[in-house]
């Protein structure tokens, strides 16, 4: 969507984004450009569970200085929340809020103005992601309740891979059920979508050429295969289920093992749901931690045990979107696990030999950006996942759009 310069003068003050996980927070706050160009960062933080009354608060401006280091009571957002919009006011006008909303379903692409609606729209997803989609939504009813005059955008984590089409796009059930909703949509789009930012706005428009994967590990991990920087395959599927083993999630499991819980072990489906989103994973593997830095330091058999399979699901999803890809230019890992556990890159690294691919262990360990060596095939990095940025880029070209009083009230 191409906005005028008339129309981006009327979006005055900061863009809050928000991006809300099932026990932690991160958000960001970005000013408006005086131009056409992207959102500027003024702060970036996150809001983590720490105790069973408190979250840890991080925040740290633009200039990297910390701004917030304390903990702020409360069980959960309808807490934490209020205290965040307060900090912001301080700090001035805030002209919209954006938000991660992880499933869009087949209605929703484009970010979209939050009305009432919409909001019942994206309740009737909530099955489809249960784990996500109300902790997605807390923030919404929050806001919409203290700051009835913000206007609040969704920004959606299948949106990126609506490029994705057949084959990649189906699975091998009667039509229709694709027609009423049951295909692949792929998740953590937003983290993709930044990844393909950097590229194009770092390498110009000749990296499009290349066949890249994005490895986004973190406790929720899925790959992402891009083609011309657009989505043509991913491991997530119809839920966050699907792909790789992630923290409490066991990826991709053969339905028969469920038909025979339910069947021979009496497992209900609310049992099932608990364990497929709480208790399998890494946590399930290594009855220890869903945690890749706890089990890194355990001497635990099991710890390591879990970690391999990690390793194993994670290079061997890429070798399957290697061949939707017809090769593999880049790999790119980001997220919490994919920025930050060296040892976590290395094991998956030597799993894709196959490839060409080489880690150049001294930068790997120091977390640079190139990680692979001179001998690598394939061109091997590490960049940050910057979901707060997009978000705000898309309140940047959806709310100015919107400003007519007909749609939405003014900001406050």
């Amino acid at each position: 969507m191409v906005i005028e310069q008339s129309n981006r003068q009327q979006l005055s003050g900061a863009i809050l984004a928000l991006n809300a996980g099932s026990s932690s927070l991160k958000f960001g706050l970005f000013d408006r450009p005086p131009d056409a160009g992207d959102p500027s960062q003024i702060a970036i933080g996150v809001a983590r569970r720490a105790t069973e009354k408190g979250y840890r608060v991080r925040v740290v401006g633009d200039d990297g200085r910390s701004m917030i280091d304390e903990i702020w009571p409360g069980t959960g957002v309808e807490e934490l929340v209020p205290r965040l919009l307060q900090w912001v006011a301080d700090l001035g006008r805030v002209a919209a809020v954006g938000h991660r909303i992880v499933h869009g379903g087949l209605q929703f692409g484009d970010p979209v103005w939050i009305d009432d609606r919409v909001l019942q729209d994206l309740e009737a997803l909530v099955p489809l992601a249960p784990l996500h989609q109300p902790a997605c939504l807390g923030p919404v009813r929050v806001i919409r309740e203290l700051r009835p005059h913000w206007p609040q955008i969704a920004c959606f984590d299948t949106a990126f891979h609506r490029s994705m089409g057949p084959p990649a796009s189906r699975y091998a059930l009667p039509l229709k059920f694709e027609a009423e909703g049951i295909r692949r949509y792929g998740f953590h789009g937003l983290s993709f979508e930044s990844i393909a930012a950097q590229l194009l706005r770092d390498e110009g428009p000749g990296v499009r050429g290349e066949r890249i994967i994005v490895a986004h590990l973190g406790s929720g991990a899925s790959l992402c295969a891009l083609s011309n920087l657009a989505s043509v395959d991913t491991t997530m599927g119809f839920s966050t289920l699907d792909g790789l083993v992630m923290g409490t999630r066991p990826g991709s499991i053969d339905p028969g093992v469920l038909l025979y819980l339910m069947k021979e072990r009496g497992l209900s489906a609310d049992d099932l749901e608990q364990l497929l989103y709480r208790q399998g994973g890494l946590l399930g593997v290594s009855g220890i931690s869903s945690d890749v830095e706890q089990l890194l330091t355990s001497e635990a058999p099991e710890a390591k045990e879990a970690l391999d399979l990690f390793a194993f699901q994670v290079a061997r999803h890429a070798g399957a979107l290697a061949a939707t890809l017809g090769g593999v230019d880049r790999l790119i890992f980001t997220g919490g696990i994919g920025e930050h556990a060296a040892a976590i890159r290395t094991m998956i690294v030597e799993r894709m030999g196959l490839f060409g691919a080489r880690l150049d262990e001294r930068a790997n360990e120091a977390g640079e950006k190139r990680l692979s060596s001179d001998s690598s095939k394939i061109l091997i990095e590490r960049r940050p996942a910057q979901e707060e940025w997009a978000i705000a880029r898309h309140v940047l070209e959806t709310v100015p759009c919107s400003m007519n009083p007909a749609v939405m009230p003014p900001a406050s």
